[in-house]
């Protein structure tokens, strides 16, 4: 009987971005918390490729501040910096506002309704599965297809940059708050209603409400100086 044919293994560059992939989805929805120490050959046993290329998405992960890298030891997941919450959803309300208010003049088109409802019908799945994984990337595409459906494509590329960001925000809101995922869905379904209606201030104040309802206040209270 001849031996069993193994499969070649991963080109260097392809296993580099199996090992980033993997492990940015367990740092993003919080299978590896902030603080976890995972050394570079924990992880090319669970994903079963030598160290280089461990070594090399480890790099990655840490030039978008994912890790820390501590050598002979391993890496550190970096916590969330104090103040990134706050700056983060500062940047989605300038951001989602501009275009609510492009699209009061130009119009939501077809396309794009339809596209944000079908996203809306998936979270309304998820939340009854209660997967708050998959719920919080449906919940960012929802958002940052809103800015796409506005054209201004520079908006869109660096509400883009916000993704993994906003996923872990989400992930870490959510996770100790799963009946939130409904209402979300609820609050989503009233913002494509304003967005379809051309009413951009209402939008923008439902936005508000809907940011700080998960995540508290973007704009934290500056202390009195008198």
């Amino acid at each position: 009987m001849p031996p069993t044919s193994r499969p070649a293994p991963p080109r260097a560059a392809s296993a580099a971005h199996t090992v980033y992939a993997m492990t940015k989805e367990l740092i993003l929805t919080g299978e590896l918390p902030a603080g976890s120490l995972i050394s570079e050959g924990e992880i090319a046993e669970r994903v079963r490729v030598s160290r280089t290329p461990v070594r090399e998405a480890f790099l990655r992960l840490a030039s978008e501040d994912l890790l820390a890298l501590h050598p002979k030891r391993g890496a550190v997941v970096v916590p969330v910096p104090p103040g990134e919450a706050a700056d983060v959803l500062e940047l989605r309300l300038a951001l989602e506002r501009s275009a609510a208010e492009r699209l009061a003049r130009t119009g939501l088109s077809a396309g794009h309704e339809e596209e944000l409802r079908e996203l809306i019908v998936r979270q309304r799945a998820l939340a009854e599965a209660a997967d708050v994984d998959a719920f919080a990337a449906a919940d960012e595409a929802f958002h940052r297809g809103i800015v796409e459906a506005s054209g201004n494509r520079l908006a869109g590329r660096f509400y883009a940059t916000l993704g993994d960001r906003q996923r872990r925000m989400s992930v870490s809101a959510l996770r100790v708050r799963p009946e939130r995922l409904a209402l979300l869905a609820d609050e989503h379904e009233t913002l494509l209603g304003h967005l379809g209606a051309g009413d951009a201030p209402a939008f923008a104040a439902a936005l508000l409400d809907h940011l700080t309802a998960t995540h508290g206040a973007p704009h934290p209270p500056v202390a009195d100086k008198r």
